[in-house]
């Protein structure tokens, strides 16, 4: 920072924090990774999240042949707190990846929820526990090919749950970036008689389907349709929690989408960039959020 005078940094600030901005974009369209030097170096991203080193407890993992899914072969897992074990009647919080993941992002290959989860349980939180599934790269919600993770989501993957003994009656609904964005469009359809609570990373939305990240939308008709901003009313009756980075594209949008949710949802907006850094330090938080809501 030293070898950049203030000068410097008035004159090139805007074109950094719009480089920036751009990047993040990019990040959710995988043509870059993860935080941009220029973020780094004028420290807009923050420290970077700690994964705890608590045990977890057991996982539980299949696959199951999906027909909202157009017949693709979906994987889930199911984490259960230390403690805990399959079959206990514990409320759930499903999580949903984002653009390019799976089910495994939430644990191994990315998020490790399962380590959060159990360092929040050895600090006394409730017991909850958190699954997973493959929603492949289309956004969560019914498209123009015949897939459908939003239909596969509510009428196979939950009852799924169910089977396994869990209280889906006592739902919470967790996601970043693309899922975070599906968490809500989920958590608006559903409603607070099937949604306890949501929380949402990083959600990745943009003002026009002319501007939204290429496959995410299949016309200018589906961007409306799954408009989060026509869905203010409907999002106003859960329970929320939103977050997103300051240095990350998304941040101007997700604000505008609570200032616009009646009565507005808890919300942080705090330095991070689109990364796993950002989305790992704000976990905590928002799984404490999710576990006191059920």
């Amino acid at each position: 920072m030293t070898a950049l005078s203030r000068r410097t940094l008035l004159i090139g600030g805007g074109s950094v924090v719009l480089a920036a901005a751009a990047g993040a974009v990019l990040v959710e369209q995988r043509v870059l990774p993860g935080r941009s030097a220029a973020e780094r170096l004028l420290g807009m991203t923050g420290p970077a999240g700690v994964v705890p080193t608590t045990a977890p407890g057991r996982r539980l993992e299949g696959s199951f042949t999906s027909a909202a899914r157009g017949g693709a072969e979906t994987g889930w897992t199911i984490s259960y707190p230390p403690g805990s074990r399959e079959g206990d009647p514990l409320p759930v919080v499903v999580s949903l990846h984002g653009y390019g993941g799976d089910h495994r992002s939430s644990f191994d290959h990315g998020m490790h929820l399962d380590r959060f989860q159990a360092a929040g349980r050895a600090a006394g939180e409730p017991a909850v526990a958190i699954a997973s599934v493959d929603g492949g790269n289309d956004y969560w919600h019914p498209r123009a090919s015949g897939r459908d993770p939003h239909r596969m989501l509510i009428d196979e993957f939950l009852p799924l749950l169910h089977d396994h003994g869990l209280d889906v009656g006592r739902l919470g609904l967790f996601g970043w970036s693309m899922g975070a964005y599906g968490a809500l469009l989920v958590g608006s359809t559903l409603g607070p008689e099937r949604v306890r609570a949501v929380a949402a990373s990083s959600v990745a939305l943009w003002p026009t389907p002319q501007r939204a990240a290429s496959g995410a939308f299949d016309s200018a008709a589906d961007f409306a349709q799954h408009d989060l901003t026509t869905r203010t009313e409907a999002l106003g009756a859960l329970h929320t929690r939103i977050t997103c980075g300051t240095a990350d594209a998304f941040c101007p949008g997700d604000e505008q989408l609570v200032h616009r949710i009646t009565p507005a949802p808890t919300s942080s907006f705090t330095l991070g960039a689109h990364d796993w850094s950002y989305w790992r330090r704000v976990a905590p938080e928002q799984l404490r959020f999710l576990a006191a809501a059920l």
